[in-house]
């Protein structure tokens, strides 16, 4: 089980323990035995919509090498491979961060709606320093540090993508 898995799998455990002892210390006709099932019930759903969330391998081997110094721009912006970087950028993002930030990369209120992230340099910056370094809340992973998982080049894909989906771009 990856660190991903395991940290996406304490987080649901501890919220469905919350809510049990919360519904069960309200007293319900329900008792405990209800309160999991409903619980579970409601859960499921939310489980199986959310999809896959152990990090993919993407395959980059088109695309330029980078290094393996991170790159303060996106190298792939006004690149000759700009047009190959959104096509690998669109099947990684589907593949390693659709089940969190949408579809499209239209949120669904798990995690932030990346149409929304500023095209340019200022963007660049905002979303290297989160693959890079992740995010966490009151020691709890909000996002992991995809670059553990996922290569420069095919983050960087993803971020050329994400400005063709863009609100910026697109006007939506």
């Amino acid at each position: 089980m990856t660190t991903l898995t395991k940290t996406i799998s304490k987080t649901i455990s501890k919220t469905i323990t919350t809510a049990i002892s919360k519904t069960a210390a309200t007293k319900t006709p329900i008792g405990q035995a209800g309160a999991i099932a409903l619980v579970a019930l409601l859960a499921a759903p939310m489980a199986w919509s959310h999809g896959s969330v152990t990090p993919q391998a993407v395959d980059t081997k088109d695309l330029e090498r980078l290094g393996d110094e991170w790159r303060e721009e996106n190298p792939y912006r006004d690149h000759p491979q700009h047009d190959l970087a959104v096509d690998i950028g669109a099947r990684a993002y589907n593949s390693n961060c659709a089940a969190c930030h949408g579809l499209e990369a239209k949120s669904g209120g798990i995690a932030p709606d990346l149409r929304e992230l500023e095209n340019g340099p200022w963007g660049d910056e905002w979303f290297k320093e989160l693959v890079t370094n992740g995010a966490e809340r009151n020691g709890r992973v909000l996002m992991p540090r995809m670059s553990d998982y996922v290569s420069q080049e095919a983050l960087w894909a993803i971020r050329t993508w994400l400005e063709t989906v863009s609100i910026e771009t697109t006007g939506q």
